[in-house]
This record gives structure tokens, sequence and C-alpha cells, in this order.
């Protein structure tokens, strides 16, 4: 019982109810003017469902009144982009019109039917129902009093659901807008794997220097080394902190200007911060950095990060060679180091997937492993194009 008698209870009842209410005043208002051409309102409807505006205001309405209280994206809120779009908002306002001018059939007739079976009950004739004309009074009316009720009840529930189900057909999505949103769903999940590697490239690199350095520092028991560590892992630090509030403006959509990330220009202080966590760098830089393309070279430095990172935290203080050659139309980035003992690797966690993954949204393509001479390489080359 509590299940049957629940649409009665929820509002969602009532606000479709007086959605399919809403043409049947302009129905009524034409029909104080003139009684005899009801069908001109649903004629004027033609022209009307062709204005791409129309499409906004009838979504808006149907978020607002058959679904209320739900963030639906099956109702399109943007106006008619295409014939198409057109032709379906005036079927939907036509279906409209139809399922409107069914409910106020039901909320009209149906009350009446029961109050004209009650006054059979109670021993009146009726006049006013052709069904109910020739009948005469008699109590056993009073049992069919429910019926009509029962009727409006499923009548109105029935309808709204009708009305619910017609308004996502035909003022669904087009193929044009789900496929906007789709590129926008696919942009948003990019941006946000984007932070994700800026995050763990960056601070990632600072708390591995800053590790190595404070452990270098103790083991040491050197005051003036103890002083270079400080100064390196200050310096790194301040970098990430940089790093991680400018990633925090991403995410506030206050981004910073994209010539304030780090390049491969600025790659040498990197490999100083790598020297000064005690690792020897024999670094070669070949062509003109300066002259790369922003994406490539922001993409580069952080490969080049990511590489030196993975060497502190997997390698320790070994001997590392850098190679970056700008030439013949590509960067090539080359990070070489011994592996710490006979067939161990170097990483296989995110930090190598997200060099490939940097690598791959350029065009370009990356080898991290070991090689032939039992060293661990990390290899990249990047398209300028």
């Amino acid at each position: 019982m509590a299940l049957f008698l629940r649409p009665l209870l929820r509002g969602i009842t009532y606000t479709r109810l007086l959605h399919l209410w809403v043409p049947m005043l302009v129905v009524s208002l034409w029909a104080l003017i003139d009684d005899t051409t009801l069908w001109v309102p649903a004629a004027l409807l033609v022209p009307v469902g062709l204005i791409p505006a129309v499409r906004t205001g009838e979504g808006v309405q149907a978020r607002l009144l058959l679904v209320p209280g739900h963030e639906d994206s099956a109702f399109s809120v943007a106006p008619s982009a295409t014939w198409r779009d057109r032709l379906r908002t005036l079927m939907w306002l036509e279906l409209r019109m139809v399922l409107g001018a069914l409910t106020t059939a039901a909320c009209v007739w149906l009350p009446i039917l029961t109050v004209e079976l009650v006054r059979l009950a109670l021993g009146h004739r009726v006049d006013d129902i052709p069904v109910l004309r020739d009948s005469a009074p008699h109590w056993t009316y009073a049992l069919l009093v429910p019926l009509p009720l029962l009727a409006l009840y499923g009548a109105l529930v029935a309808l709204g659901a009708l009305a619910t189900a017609g308004a996502r057909a035909l003022l669904g999505p087009s193929p044009g807008e789900r496929l906007a949103a789709l590129e926008e769903r696919t942009e948003q999940l990019l941006e946000r794997n984007r932070i994700a590697r800026e995050l763990h490239d960056s601070i990632g690199h600072a708390l591995t220097v800053a590790v190595v350095q404070a452990g270098a520092a103790r083991a040491a028991d050197d005051p003036a080394f103890t002083d270079r560590a400080l100064v390196a892992i200050e310096e790194t630090g301040r970098t990430a902190l940089e790093d991680l509030e400018r990633v925090l403006g991403v995410l506030r959509e206050a981004e910073r200007p994209a010539s304030n990330r780090p390049t491969l220009v600025d790659a040498d202080r990197l490999l100083e911060s790598a020297r000064a966590s005690g690792v020897k760098v024999d670094a070669e830089v070949t062509g003109p950095l300066e002259t790369l393309p922003g994406p490539v070279s922001r993409e580069g430095y952080r490969i080049l990060q990511e590489a030196l990172t993975n060497v502190l935290r997997h390698a320790g203080a070994v001997p590392v060679r850098v190679r970056v050659r700008v030439a013949d139309g590509s960067l090539g980035l080359e990070v070489r180091n011994p592996l710490p003992d006979e067939g161990a690797g170097q990483g296989r966690g995110s930090g190598l997937r997200g060099i490939r993954e940097r690598a791959a949204l350029l065009g370009g393509r990356a080898r991290t492993g070991p090689d032939d001479a039992g060293d661990w390489q990390v290899r990249v080359e990047l398209p300028l194009g």
C-alpha cells in the first residue's frame, strides 16, 4: 500500500503536473477569444519551435519541473544548432500540447464523474454526463466512486512519466553536443592527468633530493658539507613550492602563464641539484635550447627531472651521463647511469610511465630500461613540429 501511494507523497508528481498544465494556459486564453478555433495554438507552435532559443527554454523547464533537484544532463539547454534539433523541438512542443490536453481532460472530467456518481448514489438524477444520463439513481453507484479517482491518479503519474520520457528523447543532446561534451570531459581528464604528473615529478624530485642530502650530511659529519646540503635542500624546496603554487593555481582556474613553468633552459639547476646530492654528472648539451617550442621544452625539463630523480632514488650517488641534443627537427634526451647491482631494476612505477606518456602526447617516443652494457638508460626523442 505504501508503495502504491508513494507518488502522492513525491513533489516530482506535482511539478510534472504543473509542467503539463503550462501549455494549456495558452489554450485557455485563446478559448476566451475564440473557442471555435482551438487548433490555432497548436498551429502556432510550428514557427515557434523553429526558433533556436526555444530549445533552451524547454530544456530549462524540463530540468526544473520534470526532474527537480537532479543534475540531469539528458536535457539539452543549448539553442538549436541544426534543423534536426529544431524539428525535434517542434515535435516535443506538439507532444507536450497533446499530453497537456489529456492531463487537463483527466483533471476536469474525472473529478466531475466522481461527484455525479455520488449524486446518483444519493438518489439524484444526472443530466450533464452522457454516460450516466439514462441511469436510475441507486445506492450501488457508491461502489464506483473510487474508480474515477484511481483513474485520475494513474493518469497523472503515467502522463508525467510519459512526458519525461518524451523530453529525454526529443530534448536530449544531439550527436554534436554529445561529442562536444565527450571532448570536454576528455580535456578535463587530460588536465587532471597532467597535474598529477606535474606534482609527482616536482614534489617527488624535491623530496628525493632532500632525503638524499640529509642522509649524506649526517653520514659525512662535515660542517661544510652539511651547509652545502642545506643550501641544496632549500633551493630544491623553494622550486617545489613554486611548482605547487602554480599547480594549485590551475585547480583554482587561475593558472599562471605557461612561461612561468620551467623549461630546458633551466636544466642547469636540475644538474646542480643532482651534483649537490653527491652524483657525478657528465652533461653535454648540443644545439640551441632557447629555440625549442614551449611545450617541447617544458615537457623535456620534466622528463629530465624525473630521470635524475629516478637515479637518486634507486641508484644513489653514481656517475650519471646526461646528453641533450637539438638537431634534425627533434629533441633528444639521454640519461644513463650504472645499475646499483647486476640485474636490478631502477623504478617501474608511475614515474617511468609518466615519461612515456609525456613523450607520446608530443608525438615522440621513450625507451627506459637496462641496455646491453649493463647501464640503466632513459632515451627520449621529441619532434619539434
